[in-house]
């Protein structure tokens, strides 16, 4: 009798492979289908608003699934635990994927089960990862969890709008989410850069600031906060001076020139640099000099773009077995994506009337980078460690 079970193969093993395998294809279709919508080429009922669902599918869609690998994996070594695999996994992914799908039944479905769907994810995500971590009495690690349900309290203030709750709370939601974002990923540089950087450059020690590093979630919080509070001005500004600069000294202290010579440091490192502009441009905007949405850009686009491409072609890699060296074509992926932030950002700044001609070369980079990723690791997600070792 077969006894062989049908989530039982390699893409269902570990979190990183199914959720990275989801976050290139979402990267993908959600700007392809942006690209329309924007244009007026596609016309879709949806639950959310079009600049909404933007918003939160590459946010709470993209992101999100790339934190859930990333968790799903980091947990089970940090805790020696083993965290979702098999039938569980594929649950918890099909459920980030009709959170996807379903806000495209609105005219089918109540409003309130799309909600609710969408929802549950980061709540059970969190649960999930908080087990191994309870059990493994490694309770610094719950910092990620109260994230997690940060970024659940963001979801449920943009879907509050979507439900007619409340008339303003969707925009403060998106805000919110950036911010949770962004922290966690300045948290998680901490551990990475360093370790990632000592692993592939062989003879080098990077001395850890733990007052730099403080210094750099700290303001970034402030900042945040700040925005969220509506406060603008001369206080914003310095805030956001003061958290370009001490990011930008902690992002100095892990540089060595050889990085350079290895793709996936530089792609992390540049991916930083987007974060500390996203700071400074926060300060310009905070005096109407630049349009706040190039901030926001560079947050986003850049900054998460940039280090969640890097960290999936590492991550993949590292547990795969495989030599932590990449391809010609993911290190152009990795410069089509940095095209893309320019194209997106910087480059609007000089030529403002270009501006729709620049988002679509932008467009056209991003889904350029995904699609090199995507030909490249979707054999290496789904197939066996070539070392012949388990997930």
């Amino acid at each position: 009798m077969n006894t062989h079970k049908i989530f039982d193969t390699p893409i269902f093993g570990l979190g990183f492979r199914v959720f990275f395998a989801l976050a290139g294809l979402s990267a993908l279709i959600l700007i392809l289908l942006w690209n329309a919508i924007f244009k007026g080429t596609l016309t879709v009922a949806n639950y959310f608003l079009p600049s909404y669902w933007h918003a939160h599918e590459m946010l709470l869609g993209y992101s999100v699934a790339v934190i859930a690998g990333f968790l799903l994996t980091a947990v089970k070594n940090w805790t020696s635990k083993p965290t979702l695999s098999g039938d569980k996994l594929t649950a918890l992914a099909l459920l980030w994927l009709y959170g996807r799908i379903l806000p495209f039944y609105a005219a089918l479905l109540p409003d309130a089960i799309i909600a609710a769907v969408d929802f549950a994810f980061l709540p059970v995500l969190a649960y999930c990862i908080s087990l191994p971590i309870l059990q493994a009495k490694q309770y610094k690690h719950l910092v990620f969890v109260g994230l997690l349900l940060v970024l659940a309290l963001g979801n449920a203030l943009i879907h509050a709008e979507m439900l007619g709750l409340n008339l303003n709370s969707a925009w403060i939601g998106i805000q919110l989410v950036v911010a949770t974002i962004i922290t966690m990923i300045i948290i998680f540089s901490g551990r990475i850069f360093p370790y990632f950087t000592e692993r592939a450059l062989s003879g080098t020690f990077i001395s850890k600031n733990p007052l730099l590093d403080n210094l750099s979630i700290g303001s970034a919080v402030l900042m945040f906060t700040l925005q969220l509070c509506s406060v603008s001005g001369a206080f914003l500004a310095i805030v956001a001076v003061f958290a370009a600069a001490v990011n930008g000294a902690r992002l100095s202290g892990w540089y060595v020139a050889r990085i350079w010579y290895v793709p996936l440091l530089w792609a992390l490192y540049v991916g930083y640099a987007w974060l500390i502009l996203g700071f400074s441009l926060t300060a310009l905007s905070a005096f109407g000099w630049v349009l706040p949405v190039l901030a926001l850009h560079a947050f986003t686009l850049g900054g998460i773009g940039s280090l969640t491409l890097a960290m999936m072609a590492r991550v993949s890699l590292g547990h795969t077995g495989r030599a932590l060296r990449v391809s010609n074509a993911i290190t152009i992926a990795f410069v089509l994506l940095n095209l893309a932030a320019v194209l997106r950002v910087l480059l609007p700044v000089a030529l403002p009337h270009g501006y729709d001609l620049l988002m679509y070369a932008s467009t056209l980079c991003w889904i350029a980078a995904f699609s090199l990723f995507m030909f490249i690791y979707a054999p290496i997600l789904t197939t066996k460690r070539i070392d012949g070792l388990e997930d």
